[in-house]
Parts: C-alpha cells; sequence; structure tokens
C-alpha cells in the first residue's frame, strides 16, 4: 500500500493506484527494469503529490518562443510578473504565480526557487474562483538553452495541467507536436491548447487557423472536449487587447474550484505507464496448460521410461512363467535345451539396455520438458514466457535421473511375477498326466517282459490318456493366462506411468503452473489498473465545444 498521504485519492483512482503498487512488486523478478521504470515514477509522484496541499491546482504555462505566453501569464496576473520584450529566450527560469497561501511544498517540488515566487494583482471577487491557482510561467520549450529544455520537460512531469500556448505562425511546429502533444494526448482532459494573438487576424483568417490547429491535434490523437465530451480545450485569445482573457480564467477557475485537476492529470499518468506496460502483460490469446497439454506430457515421460515396454514384457514374463509350470515336463525340457543353446549358461532372458538407449530416453525427457515449456508460454508475453520456460528448464535438471532412480525403486515388474492359486492345480494336473503316461509305459514293459498278464488296451489307453491330457492342460493353461497376464501387465505400465507423471508433476509441471498463477495474479492487477475513466468533463461538462469556440470568436472579438 502507498503511505498515508496527505489529499484523498480515493475510489478507483484508490484502486488502481494499489494495484498498480501490487503489479511493479510482483514483477520486478520478471519484467525489466526499464519497462517498470516509468510505473515507478508514477507511483512516486502520486505519493508526493498526495503529501502535498490538495487546496491547490498547479497549472503551467508553455510555449514557444514568441507565442506570447508571458504576455499571457501577466494578462492572467493582472500585473507585469513575467519579463516580456523582443529579447529571446525572455524567460530562463520558471516563474510562480499563487493566489492562496499553502503552496510553498508545490512550488519546493517544482524546484521554483523564493524570489520567484509572485503574488497575483489584487482583484477582488474576479479572482474568488483562482483561490488555489498556482499558475508557472515556463522557459520556452523551443528555447537553443539545452538547461531550459530540460526545465521544461521536468515541470510538466509535475503540474496538474497545462495551458500551450501557441501562435499563428508557429501553431503548426513539428518540435511541439512531435515531442510534446502527441506523447501527452492521453492528458487532454488537463490540457488547455490556446491560439494567442489572434488580434493580428482577421476574422476569417482565425477561424482558418484555429479549425487547422484542431485537425492537427486530432491528428496527434489529442481528443477535443466538444459536445461535453472529456478533453482538451481549445481556446481563441489575445492577451494583448485582452479579447479571450476572461473566458481562459473563467475556464481556469472552474478547473480550479473543482479540485480534480490532480487525480486527472494521475489518472493519465497511470494510463500512459499502463500503455507502455502493456506489452509485459497482455497475452496474445489463451495462456497456460490445458488437460491435453498435460496428458501428452505423461505420455511422452512414460515412452521416456519405456513404461509399455515394461508392462508388455511383464505380461510376456508372466504368461511364460504360467505356461512353462503348467507345460508337460518334456516340453519344458525341450524349452530348458534350447534356452541353454541359445544363451550359454546364462538364465536371464534380459540384457543390459545399451548406452545408446540411456542417451535416447535422456534426449525424450528433455523433448518432452521443451514441448511442454513452449505449450505453456504460447501467446504470454515474452518476459513471462521466458520466466515459464526458465521454470521448466530448472525442473527438469536431474529430472532424468529422478526417473531412472524411480524405476529403480519399483523394481521391474517382470523380475517376480506373482504365482497366481490355480497354477498348484494345474501342476498338479500335469503330474497326473505325466505319472499316467510313465505307468502306462511300465505296464507294458510288464507285460513285455512277462510279469504282468498281457493286455494291451488298458495300457495303452492309460499311457494315451497322460499323453494327450498332458497337452491338453498344457493348452487350457495359455487360454487361462492370456487375461490375468494382460492385466498384470496393464496394472504394471500404469504404475509405472504414474510414477513418472508424479514425477514429471512435481519438478516440471507445478513450476510452470506458480509461474502461469503469478502471470495471472500480475494480469488481474494490470486489468484494475488500467480501470475505466470517468467521462465527467475536466472544466465543468455543461458547456458544448460550439459554445466555448463561440463565446471566445463573436462574444469577445465582435467582428
Amino acid at each position: 500500500m502507498l503511505p498515508p498521504l496527505g489529499g484523498n485519492y480515493g475510489g478507483p483512482l484508490r484502486t488502481r493506484l494499489d494495484a498498480l503498487h501490487e503489479l511493479v512488486g510482483l514483477s520486478r523478478t520478471r519484467v525489466e527494469s526499464e519497462a517498470l521504470a516509468e510505473a515507478g515514477r508514477v507511483l512516486d509522484e502520486a505519493a508526493a503529490r498526495q503529501r502535498l496541499s490538495s487546496r491547490h491546482t498547479v497549472i503551467a504555462l508553455a510555449g514557444a518562443t514568441g507565442s506570447g505566453k508571458s504576455t499571457l501569464f501577466n494578462a492572467l496576473a493582472g500585473v507585469p510578473v513575467s519579463e516580456t520584450g523582443l529579447r529571446r529566450p525572455t524567460t530562463s527560469a520558471p516563474i510562480a504565480l499563487s493566489w492562496s497561501e499553502g503552496a510553498a511544498g508545490l512550488l519546493d517540488r517544482l524546484a521554483v526557487p523564493s524570489r520567484l515566487r509572485r503574488r497575483p494583482l489584487a482583484g477582488g471577487a474576479a479572482d474568488a474562483e483562482l483561490q488555489g491557482l498556482v499558475l508557472v510561467d515556463l522557459p520556452d520549450h523551443d528555447s537553443a538553452v539545452t538547461a531550459h529544455r530540460d526545465q521544461v520537460d521536468r515541470v510538466l512531469g509535475l503540474v496538474d495541467a497545462v495551458i500551450w500556448v501557441v501562435d499563428p505562425e508557429k501553431y503548426a511546429d513539428a518540435a511541439l507536436h512531435e515531442r510534446y502533444l502527441r506523447p501527452l494526448a492521453g492528458h487532454a482532459e488537463v490540457t488547455f491548447v490556446v491560439l494567442n494573438q489572434i488580434d493580428r487576424l482577421g476574422t476569417e483568417a482565425a477561424d482558418l487557423v484555429l479549425d487547422d490547429l484542431r485537425r492537427l491535434l486530432d491528428e496527434d490523437g489529442v481528443a477535443l472536449g466538444e459536445h461535453g465530451e472529456p478533453g482538451a480545450t481549445v481556446l481563441a485569445v489575445s492577451a494583448l487587447s485582452g479579447e479571450g482573457v476572461p473566458e481562459l480564467r473563467e475556464l481556469i477557475g472552474r478547473l480550479v474550484q473543482e479540485r480534480s485537476a490532480p487525480e486527472r492529470r494521475l489518472a493519465a499518468d497511470i494510463d500512459a505507464a499502463a500503455h507502455r506496460l502493456r506489452p509485459a502483460y497482455v497475452a496474445d490469446g489463451r495462456a497456460g496448460l490445458d488437460e491435453r497439454a498435460r496428458e501428452d506430457f505423461a505420455d511422452r515421460l512414460a515412452v521416456a521410461v519405456g513404461a509399455q515396454a515394461a508392462g508388455e514384457a511383464a505380461e510376456r514374463v508372466w504368461s511364460r512363467g504360467a505356461i512353462r509350470a503348467c507345460g508337460t515336463p518334456w516340453l519344458r525340457l525341450y524349452r530348458w535345451y534350447e534356452r541353454i543353446r541359445a544363451h550359454g549358461s546364462s538364465t536371464d532372458p534380459r540384457l543390459a539396455a545399451p548406452a545408446e538407449d540411456e542417451l535416447t530416453a535422456r534426449q525424450r525427457v528433455e523433448q518432452a520438458v521443451r514441448i511442454v515449456a513452449d505449450e505453456a508460454s504460447r501467446g504470454l508475453p515474452t518476459s513471462w514466457a521466458q520466466a515459464v520456460r526458465e521454470a521448466a528448464a530448472r525442473g527438469a535438471e536431474g529430472l532424468p535421473e529422478a526417473l531412472d532412480e524411480l524405476t529403480v525403486t519399483m523394481g521391474d515388474p517382470a523380475a517376480r511375477p506373482p504365482r497366481p492359486a490355480w497354477w498348484p492345480a494345474a501342476v498338479l494336473a500335469q503330474v497326473v498326466m505325466t505319472l499316467l503316461q510313465l505307468f502306462g509305459a511300465l505296464w507294458l514293459v510288464g507285460q513285455i517282459v512277462g510279469v504282468v498278464e498281457p493286455g494291451l488296451l488298458l495300457p495303452v489307453l492309460v499311457m494315451l490318456g497322460g499323453i494327450v491330457g498332458g497337452p491338453l492342460v498344457e493348452w487350457a493353461c495359455e487360454g487361462a493366462v492370456k487375461g490375468p497376464a494382460r492385466r498384470y501387465g496393464q496394472e504394471a505400465e500404469r504404475r509405472l506411468r504414474e510414477a513418472a507423471a508424479a514425477c514429471g508433476r512435481a519438478r516440471v509441471l507445478d513450476p510452470v503452473a506458480a509461474e502461469l498463477m503469478r502471470y495471472r495474479e500480475v494480469r488481474e492487477q494490470y486489468a484494475t489498473v488500467v480501470g475505466t475513466r470517468p467521462s465527467a468533463r475536466v472544466v465543468g461538462g455543461s458547456r458544448s465545444g460550439t459554445t466555448r469556440l463561440g463565446a471566445t470568436r463573436t462574444g469577445v472579438r465582435g467582428r
């Protein structure tokens, strides 16, 4: 929160200031300091202005060399205060004119020396509306002296409103429009543009110049206050003859009595800061990770750790073990012989993974992290996209090793597959079939040697029952083992997949989600900073632009 201030910034302006303060705090490590510098300056100036008098309105009188700025300053004061003449530049330092006491702090902030602080000539009731006005006559903005231009730039950043004085010859000066009016277009509600020296023009020529000036302001993006709409006030006056000066004093008086200029100037400064910060906070599209991106990341990690291959291996080992346990002893003996012949004395069918497979797994993990980081940062402003990618990169450090350790911790599901309850019964049946074969064979041998009475039919049937029953038991076991083996492989794959996904979520997705959450927070704060501007007219609102300009041209000139 901003410190307690002397004035009273309330309502939407206070909300916007608090949001800007929070925005700067949340963004210091994510957004370049240059981008936040203007926002910090606005906060500093807001705090400094609010600690000072809220009863005063500071208005600067700015203009080019020879525009009659100092003459208009003296006309508003009712007494020669600012030096006028042909020598250029006439005004070399800001001169302040205060209509009431209590403005010392404001003038100290503007760095106006005590010797250049003046009071206007007592004007009685005519000056009642100007009580609280602090009028500052600035050096020429196009002065050949660099120090003068620097003073103009400094003071313009501190005052509550500004009156730009132009003359018929230099009203279209590129330096004025490109350096000041165009960059300060958002401050139109606290801007007056006064066409001075109209006494040098005829009625028709003055109208043409005034229309052309308004056209140029429109091209600069300066909104013009017409028909009750907020915007800059454009007037035609003659400081030398006094034509239009009373109307200008009246409009200044309304602005002073409203005491809204400091807040409107600050609101315009916040708008300008928000506009400069827009590229750092506004995304092109929907930012973040959806469920599909998360699932794709989990799938890529599962491929990297070989979850599917592990599940298939577990299924094959489980099925092979069941068939081997339930197979005929003759077939088991044959398979043992084939295994010995193929692998020598080793009975372990699994071979060590080659080094290039490990490298491929690491590359797959890095690719998965890179893809999810790109997906999460797509559409984000540059600084926040970089922060998301850095968070993902930090999480990716050590992720392949963590996944390897995870697979070791979980163990190989194909190493010791479970034995179902029906295996002993199948083994017993296979033993019975084998015993029948041996019994029938011994019976026949006994008949041959004469130990047993002859009779081929019965021993042959017993022997054939064992010979046929053994493969039938094995075939039945093969059919019964398919479903459980598949479920065992799927469960092994699921467990490894979920473990890899949890590891990737903790190391990569959660840090990325934290960055995205932080971006959403600052995005909400930025939306509050942008806010909405009040539509009330800065100088009273009820008088239309046509009425103002009409009074200036016909009522004052009387031509």
